[in-house]
């Protein structure tokens, strides 16, 4: 593995986190080879460009302004590892188990983490997986 390699992995990741907040759809997906995320914590995966955008929107929905910071990147082999705050604000219908819960104007930070694997020699991400406690926003929003 280069040093090159490594540092365009890492850049991947920090493009892809930023498109992420800013919403351009079509930019994140240009940094996958194949879009996939495996949601630890919720057991949920999103394979294929349909299903990921399908995932954004319905994240996106309560949380327009969702957003994240990065607070440690590191490069290992063929993965990218991400801890970060993962910030929004409650404004459009949160759906939990079959209920809807209003917006209620609440912001929340929770700490999380991520991986992002690489094919091997490729600066392309083959699946995101989100490391997190379901429950932590619920809770930092009041509702639990």
């Amino acid at each position: 593995m280069t040093d090159a390699l490594a540092a365009a992995r890492i850049q991947t990741v920090r493009d892809h986190m930023a498109l992420e907040i800013t919403h351009d759809w079509d930019g994140v997906i240009a940094t996958f080879a194949h879009p996939r995320y495996e949601m630890h914590g919720g057991g949920q995966v999103f394979d294929g460009e349909e299903a990921v955008r399908a995932y954004f929107a319905a994240s996106r929905t309560p949380f327009p302004d969702q957003g994240n910071e990065i607070i440690a990147i590191a490069h290992d082999g063929d993965t990218v590892l991400v801890e970060f705050w993962l910030t929004g604000t409650h404004l459009g219908p949160l759906r939990l188990g079959g209920r809807a819960i209003e917006p209620t104007g609440k912001s929340f930070r929770v700490r999380m983490s991520a991986s992002f694997e690489f094919a091997p020699g490729s600066d392309k991400i083959v699946c995101e997986r989100p490391y997190f406690d379901q429950g932590a926003v619920v809770r930092a929003l009041g509702l639990a």
